[in-house]
């Protein structure tokens, strides 16, 4: 049963239904995103009540509203987010009111196969209430003034004011920390970042190939030079935002075409490690002959759940290439944010590059249009 309802309210974006013919859709047009208000829920055992200070657009938030990624409606979206503990539920003593918060989209039991085995990304009970709308400790507590059930995101529900979460969906940073910087820790630093550190374990003197330049693949260059590498190829049909990579971290930049010419001129035989940011089958096939013998791709996007994946099955056995999947970039959230965090401490890590703009939130349905058109990387919102 939901918590204690309190006599306050709250306001979240909701998404009831999926825009018509999405392709062509414009979503400043249609708004398939609503600011609705909702009843403020109290945590209960093991929870969080969470003021949001900022939250931020990532394109797998448009692709649950363009239909890409299958969740139960109506639902409150957003997964990226920095806030401050408001209230505290019975069961959690590690967290107090007036902590910063940096949200994670998948929160850990800690006792699944995944959580024992130190992969707590791959939680198998954050996995069943994430896909179901609920919360790790409980069905979802948003509801509409008339009692109808609102779903949440990822655990979150981030495009709001205030949200409850799982106290396992939190890691407390230190508040001296900027909220526009804080408030990309949580989803594209920590997937990107991963994704070369935990995922391909890239090492000084090794090659890297990035394709696609948004957040994640932003993030995934600038861990590649922190973790020494010699060539990091940056691919993206989007020219505007090769200057971009080169800032993070890129010692060359292409389009897709390029691509080939640019991994033979820096390595002769094929880069150590590719990574696709995507979400783009053609994507993860196109990048298995670019590597050298040995060498790996790491899907980090997601495909449509219909997309097929073609590749030589030689390239596996034959020259011990690998296809790693990596998802929130194997981060164990509670040790990689801070770390992250002190690597931009140390003047390592450009966050900001990361950051175009913060506009208040009503300003949803617009973004949704530039972050489809590519034209921003994070686009922060003021509740």
């Amino acid at each position: 049963m939901p918590g204690a309802v309190a006599t306050e309210s709250m306001h979240a974006a909701v998404l009831r239904t999926l825009p018509a013919n999405n392709d062509e859709v414009s979503y400043a047009a249609s708004a398939p995103l609503q600011l609705e208000e909702l009843d403020r829920p109290e945590p209960r055992a093991g929870e969080l009540g969470v003021a949001i200070s900022l939250s931020s657009l990532c394109h797998s938030d448009l692709s649950v509203v363009n239909g890409s990624r299958i969740r139960p409606l109506p639902m409150a979206l957003g997964h990226e987010a920095v806030g401050r503990v408001v209230s505290v539920g019975d069961g959690v003593s590690d967290v107090a009111v007036g902590d910063k918060i940096v949200l994670v989209f998948v929160p850990s039991c800690g006792k699944c196969r995944a959580c024992l085995a130190g992969r707590p990304a791959l939680c198998h009970e954050g996995a069943v209430s994430n896909a179901s709308g609920d919360l790790l400790h409980g069905p979802a507590l948003l509801r509409s003034p008339s009692g109808e059930r609102i779903n949440h995101h990822l655990g979150i529900s981030a495009f709001a004011d205030y949200g409850v979460v799982a106290r396992e969906s939190a890691v407390v940073v230190d508040p001296e920390v900027p909220d526009e910087v804080a408030a990309m820790f949580g989803c594209a630093l920590l997937t990107g970042m991963g994704a070369v550190f935990n995922t391909a374990q890239v090492s000084q003197g090794q090659s890297v190939i990035v394709f696609g330049l948004g957040a994640v693949g932003l993030s995934a260059i600038m861990a590649a030079k922190i973790a020494g590498a010699a060539h990091i190829i940056a691919i993206d049909p989007n020219a505007g935002k090769h200057s971009l990579a080169m800032q993070s971290g890129a010692t060359a930049v292409g389009t897709p075409a390029e691509a080939a010419s640019l991994v033979k001129a820096a390595t002769g035989d094929g880069v150590d490690v590719a990574v696709e940011a995507v979400g783009s089958a053609g994507v993860i096939a196109a990048c298995m002959p670019l590597l050298t013998r040995g060498g790996a791709v790491v899907s980090v996007g997601l495909p449509h759940p219909d997309a097929q994946l073609t590749i030589t099955a030689l390239d596996l056995a034959g020259a011990g290439k690998r296809l790693l999947g990596s998802y929130m970039g194997d981060a164990v959230p509670e040790r990689d944010i801070p770390a992250y965090i002190q690597l931009w401490r140390d003047g390592k890590l450009p966050v900001e590059l990361l950051h175009t703009d913060t506009v208040p939130l009503a300003q949803i349905n617009e973004a949704l249009d530039a972050l489809a058109a590519g034209t921003v990387i994070r686009r922060l919102f003021r509740p």
